[in-house]
């Protein structure tokens, strides 16, 4: 756990706690730890090794008398007003009040913060859990030196399991040819996809109800019947439908695009499988408990070894791979 010193300490807590703990004469353990005999006397005293407080010991308003203050206090507990409607009530009685001293104010009294009121907000409501093989399915837009890419980019929804293919071009075919792909490394039977309503995975909403998306089926659509997959789609003009694969898009383009510079697409393309790696086989989740999304894929391999097609243990990246 760090320590938080003040700014000009030339000691360390461990320091200190050697300096407490020795029998040796100041000017031995001055000359040790390169400080002031009078550091070390005042180190000797003390019965702890942490920073005193800076400041007054009684904080008080250097803009409030305390009868204001009491008015202020009374007038925030009594009505419950936001900070600025107390700041507007106060104002006529109190004309040399300023929004921020009124802030330091209730912090000082712990009443910088409103109760909750119950029936204010909605209340928040559970993730709703599936079974692994659950697929939030996205396109994101790149850029190097050389021009666009597209990142197609899948993420489990239990597993937190990723996988990224990198196009020139987005279409039908690329889309099929991805969940292929996904089909193919994924160690497990994949029983859900869940996508935006962009054309590479469905016809466009105006044509939902035409002839071309009644007597014809989608690209994308027959590959996840033919393999037995439910296919999703969110709601028109609601991405936070697909949240989970919003914030991974956003996670890998801020760990290579926003931070680097690539002066060609293999360059990314090789940071990219570098990174998504990592990301599977050695980032802790806490929402996985502290576990990789590999370790938690094997963890549910030991209790539900019906969902997987193989032994993702024989996947482990290594020697061979």
């Amino acid at each position: 756990m760090g320590q938080i010193l003040h700014g000009c300490a030339r000691t360390t807590e461990a320091v200190r706690r050697a300096i407490q703990n020795s029998q040796e004469s100041l000017k031995t353990l001055a000359m040790r730890y390169g400080i002031n005999p009078k550091t070390v006397a005042k180190w000797k005293k003390r019965t702890t090794v942490s920073d005193r407080r800076t400041g007054p010991h009684t904080p008080k308003s250097t803009v409030l008398t305390l009868e204001e203050e009491a008015i202020v206090v009374a007038l925030r507990k009594h009505t419950l007003l936001p900070l600025d409607d107390c700041l507007y009530a106060l104002q006529p009685t109190i004309p040399h009040l300023t929004r921020s001293s009124l802030h330091r104010c209730f912090q000082r009294h712990g009443i910088s913060r409103l109760p909750d009121v119950e029936g204010d907000k909605p209340v928040k409501k559970k993730f709703k859990s599936y079974p692994i093989g659950y697929f939030h399915i996205d396109i994101a837009e790149v850029r190097t030196a050389e021009g666009k890419l597209y990142l197609t980019v899948a993420i489990d929804r239990t597993s937190k399991f990723v996988f990224v293919k990198v196009t020139k071009k987005t279409s039908r075919v690329t889309a099929s040819a991805f969940l292929e792909a996904l089909i193919e490394v994924v160690p497990y039977k994949i029983h859900t996809v869940l996508t935006d309503n962009g054309i590479q995975f469905t016809f466009p909403p105006r044509y939902a109800d035409g002839p071309t998306a009644r007597y014809t089926t989608h690209m994308f659509d027959m590959r996840c019947q033919e393999n037995g997959i439910e296919h999703r789609l969110t709601k028109i003009k609601h991405p936070w439908t697909n949240g989970q694969v919003e914030r991974i898009n956003r996670t890998i383009k801020e760990a290579t695009v926003k931070r680097y510079h690539y002066d060609s697409h293999a360059r990314f393309e090789a940071h990219l499988t570098h990174f998504v790696n990592a990301y599977n086989f050695a980032r802790r989740l806490k929402t996985l408990g502290g576990l990789t999304p590999y370790e938690h894929i094997c963890k549910i391999w030991t209790k539900e070894p019906e969902r997987f097609k193989l032994n993702p243990i024989h996947q482990m990246p290594g020697l061979n791979t």
